[in-house]
């Protein structure tokens, strides 16, 4: 394979009710059948007449595009400072929801196209009914990438290929089935186009050539690279996630249940909680049936179902902030047992015991 990536200059500048399909067929007159068209999102959002209009400056410029941010998101991923990554009804995640004051006027944002699967279908429908081209076309924006430092283009719409060059099933140069390889094939074509097109060259379409022979209708479009929230690993950012399962931990029932308690599975919840919890926080599942037995006799409202015991230290000497910090680490210990299917119920400590609280399972 031997591919060429081509710019498009002089398509100039796009406002809203612009015919795209002329305006790149002018410019680009030695475009052929199988090229697949690159082209940045930016110009069907101005075409589409996706844009907002917002002050120029100042503190009220700010709170407008907080209010287009809030319309144009789902879900609230993670938040540093003055970045949202969020979540679009698209399905994709990303800063600000693609929301762009680049290459626009002072007093307007660029909103993501509604639907960039419907958009690239309509302009490659354009291309083919009135000039005669059958071409593949990505509609394409930058993103940031977890893990990575720097921008690349990403497919947010595609029509007249598939968005995944699939290898599950073929077999390798020795011998070995590929399980797992899904390639992305949309999003690199992207990325190749803005290797040419720039963000200050007023380029907004490239021409990848080489890679299509053929151009395909039946295709599911970018919506096939959005994971299914059943799949997502990494749906939170750090800090949110551990809000997160603070503020459900702070909600969980006081239960026990009258099953025996697995100790193994005790053991897992402690360990998983024992390198994030304060220092000097200690918690101790207490399996000698007789220790434990002698030590439920001195905690008061011990329930008569419950068939485990772990009791918890706090840092001493203790000041209020240690106090604090005790609590949050009681209900991460609580959040894990749930999470291994054991009910717990926080009871005062033993008489006597140099213990700061206890659970009950």
């Amino acid at each position: 394979m031997r591919l060429e990536i081509l710019p498009v200059p002089g398509i100039g500048h796009v406002t809203e009710g612009d015919d795209l399909a002329a305006l790149i067929a002018g410019a680009a007159p030695w475009l052929r059948d199988g090229d697949v068209l690159v082209v940045t999102s930016k110009i069907v959002s101005k075409a589409e007449g996706r844009l907002v209009d917002v002050p120029a400056d100042g503190p009220e410029r700010l709170a407008a595009r907080d209010r287009v941010l809030a319309g144009e998101t789902v879900r609230v991923v993670a938040t540093r400072g003055a970045t949202r990554i969020v979540q679009t009804h698209h399905g994709f995640v990303m800063a600000s929801a693609g929301i762009d004051a680049s290459n626009v006027d002072k007093t307007r944002l660029v909103l993501l196209p509604v639907d960039p699967d419907a958009s690239a279908r309509a302009l490659r429908a354009a291309l083919r009914d009135r000039h005669g081209l059958d071409v593949a076309v990505v509609v394409s924006d930058t993103m940031g990438r977890p893990w990575r430092n720097g921008l690349t283009d990403v497919a947010l719409g595609v029509a007249g290929m598939p968005a995944i060059r699939d290898h599950r099933g073929e077999v390798d140069p020795y011998g070995n089935e590929l399980q797992l390889t899904q390639m992305a094939v949309v999003d690199e074509l992207a990325a190749a186009g803005e290797l040419i097109k720039g963000k200050c060259d007023q380029v907004p379409v490239a021409v990848v050539r080489g890679y299509l022979t053929a151009t395909d209708d039946d295709d599911e479009g970018a919506r096939a690279l959005v994971r299914d929230a059943s799949m997502d690993l990494f749906s939170l950012g750090t800090a949110e996630a551990r809000a997160d399962g603070l503020r459900a931990a702070a909600a969980l029932p006081d239960t026990t249940g009258p099953a025996p308690v697995d100790p193994a599975a005790v053991a897992r919840a402690v360990a998983a909680v024992a390198e994030v919890v304060a220092p000097g926080t200690v918690f101790t599942h207490v399996t000698d049936d007789e220790v434990r037995a002698g030590l439920a006799a001195t905690v008061r409202g011990w329930p008569a179902s419950a068939t485990g015991l772990v009791l918890g230290a706090a840092p001493t000497p203790v000041d209020p902030a240690d106090l604090v910090r005790f609590g949050a680490d009681l209900q991460r210990l609580r959040t894990a047992l749930a999470a291994e299917g054991i009910g717990s119920t926080l009871l005062p400590p033993p008489a006597g015991s140099t213990a700061s609280a206890t659970l009950a399972l």
